[in-house]
This record gives C-alpha cells, sequence and structure tokens, in this order.
C-alpha cells in the first residue's frame, strides 16, 4: 500500500506500562523499518517520550483507546511534542492480526496502518467541553444512585409493613418523608401519623392511617435514617453539580438556546448534548449521516450476496443515547412532526399492540433528533417545525383514495364513491 506518513508511530497503552513502535524510511524489504520502545506510564516519563517521538521527526501518532488509561498519554503527547495530528482510535477497528498478541506488535502493526492512512481518530472534546462532560456524567451516576437508595428506602419499609408510597405517589413527597421521619423519631400510632400528611394528601387520612400500622422496630428506625441521611447527601450534590453546569454552559449560551428550540430537549438535555459532541461538528461529524451513526441510534446494514437481512444497532455513544431516546418520549407527546413520525413508525414496525414496535420507533424518533441536532447546530437556525400534516400533504390524493378502497373491499365491503359537495 501507499505509505501516507513517513515518519509515524503508533503507541498501544497500557496501565502502568506503553509500548511505541516508530515507522521510518530504512533499508528494509519495503524500504522502511520499525523502532520500539517501552516507557513508564508515569506522566513525567510519558513527556519524556513525547520529546524522544519529536526528536525522531514523528509527524503523525496514533493510540488505542484505553478509557482513562489513554488520556495522560494523549495529553502528554499533545502538550509536549510537535505533532501535526494525535489519532485515539477505536480499539475495535484497529485489531492485530491472530497469533501476533503483544504489546510491542500491537504498536507496530497500528503504526503500519496508520502510515498507510487507515486508521480514524475519535473525538476529542476540547478541555472546556471535556470538563462538562466529565460534571454531566457524574450528575447522571448520581441520580442513578439516588434513585436506588429510595428503593432501598421503600425495600426497608416494605420489610417493616409500612405501605405508605402504595397510598402517596412516591416517598419522595413532603408528606411521606415526615411520616417516615416520625416512624424514626418513635412514633407508632396510626392516627397520629396519617394526621401529619400535607397538602392534597389530608384526602387520604383513612387510608394512609392503614398503610403506616406494622412493625416497624428499632432496627428499621436505624436502616432508614441512615438512607435519608444518605438521599440527603445526594440531593445536596446533585444541587451543586447544577450550579456547575449552568456556569459551566455560560460560553455556549447560543447553541443551548439553539438546541432548547427542538422539542423535548431542556436544559440538562441541552447541556449533556454539548459536553458529548461539542459545538463544532465539521471536524468529525462532516453530515449527520455520521452523527447519526456515532450516536449508535441509526439502523443497522447488513447485505450479502444480493440479500439484505437484519442489521442490528452499532453500540454507539452510551451516554448519549439514553439522553436522546428520555428526549424522544418527551417530544412525542407534543404536538407536530415528530409525534407524526411516531405514530407512523409504531405501525410500520408492527402496530400499537407490539411493545417492540413502539421501541424500535421510539430509537428512530431519537435517531431523527440526531439528525435535527446536527442541522441546528451546522445551520445556526432554531428548529422549525414541520407540522402535524407534513406526511399526509405530501400523498397524492388519487393514490391514497385507491389504497383505501382496495383496503375496505378486502374486508368484504362494497365501496361508492360519491365526490364531495
Amino acid at each position: 500500500m501507499q505509505v501516507l506518513y513517513q515518519r509515524c508511530a503508533a503507541v498501544d497503552v497500557g496501565k502502568d506500562v506503553i509500548a511505541v513502535a516508530v515507522r521510518l524510511p530504512g533499508d528494509g524489504l519495503d524500504g522502511r523499518q520499525t523502532v520500539k520502545r517501552t516507557f513508564k506510564a508515569f506522566y513525567g516519563v510519558l513527556k519524556q517520550a513525547a520529546r524522544w517521538l519529536t526528536e525522531q521527526g514523528v509527524t503523525h501518532v496514533a493510540m488505542e483507546a484505553t478509557g482513562v488509561y489513554s488520556m495522560p498519554v494523549y495529553h502528554a503527547l499533545v502538550e509536549h511534542g510537535r505533532f501535526e495530528r494525535v489519532l485515539v482510535c477505536n480499539t475495535r477497528h484497529v485489531q492485530n492480526v491472530p497469533g501476533r498478541k503483544t504489546d510491542l506488535s500491537d504498536a507496530e502493526w497500528l503504526a503500519q496502518l496508520l502510515e498507510c492512512g487507515l486508521v480514524r481518530g475519535s473525538f476529542i472534546p476540547p478541555a472546556e467541553i471535556k470538563a462538562a462532560r466529565d460534571v454531566l456524567r457524574y450528575r447522571t451516576k448520581l441520580v442513578e444512585s439516588h434513585t436506588s437508595e429510595l428503593q432501598r428506602l421503600g425495600n426497608v419499609l416494605q420489610d417493616a409493613g409500612i405501605k405508605i408510597d402504595s397510598v402517596a405517589s412516591s416517598l419522595t413527597t413532603k408528606s411521606a418523608r415526615v411520616m417516615v421521619e416520625a416512624l424514626i423519631d418513635g412514633e407508632r400510632r396510626p392516627g397520629v401519623l396519617a394526621d401529619l400528611a400535607r397538602g392534597r394528601m389530608r384526602a387520604k387520612i383513612g387510608d394512609l392511617a392503614v398503610a403506616v400500622e406494622g412493625r416497624f422496630d428499632a432496627h428499621h428506625a436505624l436502616m432508614c435514617r441512615l438512607h435519608l441521611q444518605h438521599l440527603d447527601q445526594l440531593e445536596a450534590m446533585i444541587t451543586k453539580l447544577d450550579g456547575q453546569v449552568e456556569e459551566m454552559m455560560q460560553p455556549f449560551r447560543a447553541q443551548r438556546d439553539l438546541l432548547k428550540s427542538i422539542p423535548g430537549i431542556g436544559e440538562l438535555a441541552s447541556a449533556a448534548v454539548i459536553s458529548e459532541i461539542g459545538v463544532e461538528l465539521s471536524d468529525y461529524f462532516p453530515t449527520a449521516q455520521h452523527l447519526g451513526s456515532w450516536t449508535g441510534l441509526c439502523p443497522g446494514n447488513h447485505e450479502s450476496a444480493g440479500k439484505r437481512y437484519r442489521g442490528h444497532r452499532r453500540k454507539g455513544n452510551q451516554h448519549l443515547q439514553p439522553v436522546l431516546v428520555e428526549c424522544a418520549w418527551a417530544a412525542v407527546r407534543t404536538d407536530g412532526y415528530l409525534r407524526e413520525f411516531y405514530r407512523r413508525s409504531v405501525l410500520k414496525f408492527g402496530g400499537w399492540r407490539s411493545p417492540a414496535a413502539k421501541k424500535k420507533a421510539i430509537i428512530a424518533v431519537a435517531h431523527k433528533l440526531a439528525v435535527i441536532i446536527w442541522y441546528v447546530l451546522a445551520t445556526g437556525r432554531p428548529y422549525h417545525d414541520l407540522g402535524a400534516d407534513y406526511f399526509a400533504a405530501r400523498l397524492d390524493p388519487a393514490i391514497e383514495t385507491r389504497r383505501l378502497v382496495a383496503k375496505l373491499q378486502a374486508l368484504g365491503h362494497t365501496v361508492t364513491l360519491d365526490p364531495a359537495a
């Protein structure tokens, strides 16, 4: 193959050691030579590795994406080396030939792919986007922990025979919180506990009096106290992170306002989208199809010998996918193009009685949102809804009439058409 980069290098990243292979002009059979070295993964040593590669005249460096272990190596190369480009590659795209599995051989194989231009770098966000991404991903984990802790609290109450959440909408309501705290403090009289209800919950005092009668003892009180303290701590941390997110999103206020013009996308969702894909899409996502494929929401493509087989979606970005799916569920609850697209997709995939059809349809809506996001950010114009009648307006009335008449006739009806007045 044609060599595109005369002096290039590849790095196989490990937790404690990195293996480096440099491809240079030489006296080999293909007119090339490979120089290999290993370095400790300490940051000071990584800076030395970057300077050594610069001394070799290396212009391009590639490395596999190995999670948190690859980031110190990437930053050391970018900040302390003089290279035209540093690529972080998807591990599945650069797997070595079977039977040659060592760190140095992996680095040599990756260097050979790089010199021929056969590898493509992954999206590495700028520093301010990366910081916002870390905060938002951590916030998501805290929300998940809050949900799990709330379930644990409910399990303790169920074990004690306390059925507050069977009457109240949730244990997070003020009335439920006050009653649980009273149980912890030693109150066991059902009438007194039920009378602690507030607001609209006071209309259910009779049911609450029955629900709070159980076998709540000192052990349950201890567990509930610990769960409530943990819930309060998590809520305080989430609130603090919300403020941090708002501060970090100030430089991207214009792009965030554009995203919020899309149905289903709100404050946190717009911040999550920006933290995952950035605001400059031209380098890594030149088209909307590239973004849809990267998110893993586009349909799979599997064709062989002229036959199309069932293709599964790729994994894609596991942090952005749930955000877009959640936004899709919110979008289909508003009147407009996306709601009509969802309705037609459900019918296409099997009808309203099929849960699988609804799941496939909401994935299709989430993919549509990814396409809309790309156009909104690329053009700098807010979202313009095409309207719920977009699909109906594109139908040929004569063709649609013949289709409906044929369907009625197939059901055994005699159809007579009279022109409307």
